[in-house]
């Protein structure tokens, strides 16, 4: 097989050129699809401080939250409520309780919390919001990557 010296050139420089432009490409492109991040700036937040009230709705009637950074990487928000049990098929979501207790969906079956209590939610996993023990119950809501608006499936 004979390939001539043109066509073999174009190939190469195509090659190159894909090699070299797709990747920041795609990069722009899935990071504008999950997160609008601003620069970081230094900051001290006084999470015991912030109450019920100071947590701005969201989509969810019953979920209250408070964005506290966002980055191309990750999101981390403080986070009041309940949620219909869902799951997130693109994003890893971790739970960091700072003050209530009770219980939450997670898998296939009700698990107790208490402030201090890690919960790691990965892609995939149903959840569900609490049953209160003593409340009001203050997370810590880590999520990776950021999470598209379209990433809760609910579930019955």
């Amino acid at each position: 097989m004979h390939v001539k010296p043109t066509i073999l050139v174009f190939a190469v420089l195509g090659a190159f050129c894909a090699g070299t432009f797709a990747p920041s490409l795609l990069g722009m492109i899935t990071t504008s699809a999950y997160a609008e991040s601003a620069p970081l700036s230094a900051d001290i937040i006084d999470l015991g401080a912030l109450k019920f009230s100071d947590l701005p709705g969201t989509s969810f009637p019953e979920l209250h939250a408070k964005p506290l950074v966002s980055t191309d990487n990750a999101t981390i928000a403080i986070q009041s409520g309940n949620i219909a049990k869902h799951m997130h098929l693109k994003t890893d979501e971790i739970q960091y309780i700072i003050e209530g207790s009770g219980t939450v969906w997670l898998g296939n079956e009700r698990r107790e919390f208490k402030p201090g209590s890690f919960i790691i939610i990965p892609k995939g996993t149903a959840h569900a919001g609490v049953v209160v023990a003593n409340g009001p119950v203050k997370s810590i809501a880590i999520k990776i990557p950021p999470q598209p608006k379209d990433d809760v499936v609910f579930l019955n």
